[in-house]
């Protein structure tokens, strides 16, 4: 299981960006932008009992981490060609989550 902690800490430690929380009625959701052109990289939300991570992936690649992994699911509230869910407490890999982050930040640049 993996923590919003953890998401936080390596966000803030790698790109100096802390999650905004913009809504009243969703409190714990936290998004992350890039500082230059805004655009989201990242949104963390509680979702019932669980925690999802929504980045951006490319589309050749999302159906395949879908497959791959149960705990990867269409975006939650985003487009879900180009957006991908993370189920973090049912997630064991932190480096899969860590390489996902990175490459969202890339994708929206």
């Amino acid at each position: 299981m993996i923590k919003r902690e953890e998401v936080f800490k390596y966000i803030k430690e790698n790109y100096d960006v802390n999650p905004e929380f913009l809504w009243k009625d969703t409190p714990d959701a936290g998004v992350f932008r890039h500082g230059n052109n805004r655009k989201w990289f990242a949104l963390i939300m509680n979702v019932k009992e669980n925690v999802y991570l929504n980045v951006k992936t490319d589309p050749n690649y999302s159906d395949l981490l879908r497959n791959s992994y149960d705990y990867i699911i269409p975006a939650y509230h985003m487009n879900k060609e180009h957006w991908n869910t993370i189920v973090l407490n049912k997630c064991l890999d932190i480096s899969l989550v860590y390489e996902l982050i990175n490459q969202s930040f890339e994708l929206t640049k």
